[in-house]
């Protein structure tokens, strides 16, 4: 029996990069890595010339479009997202042309299904996306969690004096912070490098909230594991040492939970991949 050929756009669009990828048969087959526009209208441009090249691309019929993007989401329109410089930016429309079936999702419910499916397997877990902002996907008992459609956003999980997660650890802080005392915005990444005392300080009080949220996820939702995906993956094991360390100050037997790092490359990819059925 031949295997059928599920050949699909996927889009990632989040507050640093926009993704656009040609995926087969769970494989990436070709991505194009652009920074995300500043304004809408550029936005809609780069967006339609990125899957022009991608359809172009493909040598096969491509079954539709699955969007991984930042929320807030409401009908496939960003209504008013925290790490977007824009407002109500309808997705669906800007994708009509294409004449392709097109499923919009929140990018961190995207790298949960990409994860239950392809990546940690496990039948009750929450992963985490650390980057410009902080999302949540909520997987229990091998379903997509979603309460009345808004579920998972931890990052507004109140953390320190009314301060939420994604205020107190996300890489827009980091940014900010970093640009204060060496006057450019770096990344986790960048500061692992520099390995100096400043850099330590701002590593650690991010690692501080880090924990602390993560306890708190952990503490509510007793999952079997916590995926940690995002761009904040490339701090490496070191870091997230430092996280499970001050997680375990506000969890019971927190070896019971399996704090890592996704293995996927591209889990918003793979996700957005996965709404097109």
């Amino acid at each position: 029996m031949v295997e059928k050929n599920e050949v699909i756009i996927a889009v990632d669009l989040g507050g640093t990069l926009l993704r656009v990828a040609l995926v087969e048969n769970n494989k990436i087959k070709k991505i194009i890595k652009k920074d995300t526009p500043k304004n809408k209208e550029r936005l809609k441009k780069e967006l339609q010339d990125s899957v022009s090249e991608i359809i172009d691309f493909s040598k096969s019929e491509i079954k539709g479009i699955g969007v991984s993007s930042a929320g807030p989401l409401k009908n496939g329109v960003i209504t008013n997202p925290p790490n977007l410089n824009f407002k109500k930016f309808d997705l669906k429309k800007a994708l009509k042309k294409f004449k392709l079936e097109t499923i919009i999702e929140n990018d961190a419910n995207c790298a949960a299904l990409a994860e239950a499916k392809l990546g940690i397997k496990k039948e009750n877990f929450v992963v985490l996306t650390l980057g410009t902002g902080i999302g949540g996907g909520i997987i229990i008992n091998n379903e997509l969690y979603k309460g009345k459609g808004n579920a998972g956003e931890i990052g507004h999980m109140i953390l320190d004096k009314g301060k939420d997660f994604e205020k107190l650890a996300a890489g827009r802080r980091i940014k900010k912070m970093s640009k204060k005392i060496y006057g450019e915005e770096l990344l986790v990444k960048e500061l692992l490098d520099k390995k100096d005392k400043k850099s330590n300080e701002i590593l650690n009080e991010v690692s501080i909230y880090l924990g602390q949220g993560i306890a708190s996820v952990i503490n509510i939702f007793d999952p079997d594991a916590i995926v940690l995906a995002g761009g904040f993956r490339e701090a490496g094991n070191n870091f997230l040492k430092e996280i499970k360390k001050e997680a375990k100050k506000k969890v019971k037997n927190l070896n019971r939970v399996d704090i890592k790092w996704s293995k996927l490359d591209e889990p918003g990819i793979l996700g957005a991949s996965l709404l097109v059925k």
